[in-house]
């Protein structure tokens, strides 16, 4: 390799955002090759996608004490819950509560439950294009198997014969897992996921593998585009499109999402489901696409609070093959007394930005009459943090990369991942180096936030709390607050979840959902749960059905 001119050392520089004298040019002109040598030596060891790193992501600070609490689980529905209903439809859109009732006291058989949502299934899948795979013959197996084993008095607990879509970044043995990506869309697993196995152990039937958008980001995939049950016209948004839309629209008792970066928050949001994103290290990932090690979470969608929670309980529980895995106790007690809990807030979210539903969703849980408690957090460049996760994504698809194969994903716009990925290669490793201290720095701010209030609430994607809680490890759950009526939003990433005013008022206008978020402390799930819980009582909305032929 010939040596470096001082003129191409300045280009680089622009890219790097860095200036450096024409002495320091030539210095360095003569002994760049043995770097980028060693550089091209690593690239010939390309490892494969769930290769970890020698470096860890914990969410625990130091003196970090995880709740003292046992695994205990209280339940908040009870006699209250109705007989079966007559009306198929009434069946599919039913919580997964009812659902759990009903097969357990024999009302309904999983084999019945499960036809119910493959007939939605069939004639609804070609207009959501919310599953990838349907898996029916597994399906109808499974159920089978579960009714079999209540005959003979084996009750495996609340997922028993519940049919549900599981996220297509999952493994699943001998069904395509084809991560959304034209890449992959023919990649057949020989081994379960840790999630798949852990539910196939609680009873649940698998329906089949919804969608993502490609290498989760957005609701495009190698298929189509994912839609949003309350407008048809635009997309579910992602990564979790296919998980969202699906439980929106009655297709399955429960799916399961991922989240990186708003992965099973913004869906939901679009989609008017409820998301749990729980702590980081949790829930197993061992068998899932890995897109960022220290970011990844893995967590339940459904249509109720207290349905995410039973999820949660049932997904709990440490993996040594995962090397973010962390054990830890699920306490959920449904009649907690949220009087007791300090709500906070940060002012700043509910500014500039922030709608009606949001201002509406925080005087509603004033009511409640909880202690709410106005936050700050300290004035960090938040949004910086964002390049951590682009550099983790492009060394999990160093391949596509640097095989010109990322050509072949449909969507190459200028913030889709082939051009992210690509940018990410001039990031700088002493930047990379700078902000994992910078992420630190956030672990303490959102930690102090915690010694101040038990939870803390607000609006899904304005204000700092969307990026700082993923990259600490926080958990949140987004319920339904309210609608809003709306134009077709642009398909994809998080900027097209920023619900402003439109400024075509001769749009034709939508009735949509919109959400607010709850986080709460680190392995601390149960608190958060149980405002949401009573939030969704107050709202009165989650319970209302999208309006497209059924």
């Amino acid at each position: 390799m010939p040596p470096f001119s001082p003129a191409e050392i300045e280009a680089a520089e622009r890219i790097m955002g860095i200036t450096y004298s024409a002495r320091e040019r030539k210095q360095m002109a003569d002994n760049l090759e043995g770097q980028i040598a060693m550089a091209q030596a690593r690239r010939t060891i390309m490892p494969l996608n769930d290769s970890p790193t020698a470096s860890r992501f914990d969410p625990r600070l130091s003196g970090f004490v995880m709740p003292n609490t046992a695994d205990r689980f209280v339940p908040g529905s009870g006699p209250d819950i109705p007989d079966l209903p007559h009306d198929a439809d009434d069946i599919a859109f039913a919580p997964l509560t009812h659902l759990s009732h009903w097969i357990a006291s024999g009302q309904i058989s999983s084999h019945s439950l499960t036809g119910i949502y493959l007939e939605r299934m069939s004639r609804l899948n070609p207009v959501l294009e919310c599953f990838a795979t349907m898996t029916p013959e597994l399906a109808l197996q499974q159920a089978s198997i579960a009714d079999a084993n209540l005959a003979k008095g084996e009750y495996l607990g609340p997922l028993h014969g519940i049919p549900y879509g599981l996220k297509d970044l999952i493994d699943t043995a001998g069904v395509t897992t084809g991560w959304g990506a034209e890449p992959f869309r023919s990649q057949i697993p020989e081994t379960d996921g840790a999630v798949t196995r852990i539910l196939q152990d609680a009873g649940a039937v698998l329906l089949g593998k919804t969608t993502l958008g490609a290498l989760a980001y957005g609701d495009l995939w190698y298929g189509g585009r994912t839609r949003n049950p309350w407008n048809l016209n635009e997309g579910s948004s992602g990564s979790s499109a296919g998980s969202a839309s699906a439980t929106a629209a009655g297709l399955c008792g429960f799916a399961i999402g991922t989240e990186t970066l708003g992965s099973i928050t913004s869906p939901s949001h679009r989609c008017g489901t409820t998301g749990l994103r729980p702590t980081f290290g949790r829930v197993s990932r061992a068998g899932a696409m890995a897109l960022c090690q220290s970011l990844d979470k893995i967590g339940p969608i459904c249509r109720s609070v207290e349905d995410t929670a039973i999820v949660l309980d049932v997904l709990n529980g440490p993996d040594a093959d995962d090397r973010g895995s962390i054990a830890a106790p699920f306490h959920f007690d449904a009649t907690t007394n949220i009087t007791k809990l300090r709500l906070g807030y940060l002012p700043v979210a509910f500014a500039q930005g922030a709608t009606p539903v949001d201002h509406a969703a925080l005087e509603m849980a004033r009511s409640l009459g909880m202690t709410l408690t106005p936050l700050t957090l300290p004035d960090l460049p938040y949004p910086a943090l964002m390049n951590l996760l682009y550099a983790e994504a492009a060394a999990s698809f160093e391949a596509l990369t640097l095989g010109d194969i990322d050509d072949t994903l449909v969507w190459q716009e200028d913030n889709a991942w082939p051009n992210t990925l690509r940018k990410a290669r001039f990031l700088s490793a002493v930047d990379h180096v700078q902000l994992d201290r910078l992420r630190y720095t956030v672990m303490q701010a959102l930690d102090q936030l915690f010694k101040e209030v038990d939870v803390i609430i607000g609006p899904f994607s304005t204000g700092p709390m969307l990026i700082a809680s993923n990259f600490t490890g926080h958990p949140c759950v987004h319920l339904r607050a309210g609608f809003a009526d709306l134009p077709s939003r642009s398909p994809g990433g998080l900027n097209a979840e920023r619900l402003v005013p439109p400024q075509n008022t001769s749009a034709e206008l939508f009735r949509v959902p919109h959400g607010i978020s709850l986080w709460g402390p680190l392995f601390d799930e149960g608190p958060m749960l149980c405002v949401a819980m009573a939030l969704e009582k107050a709202f009165g909305v989650h319970h209302i059905r999208p309006d497209f032929p059924r």
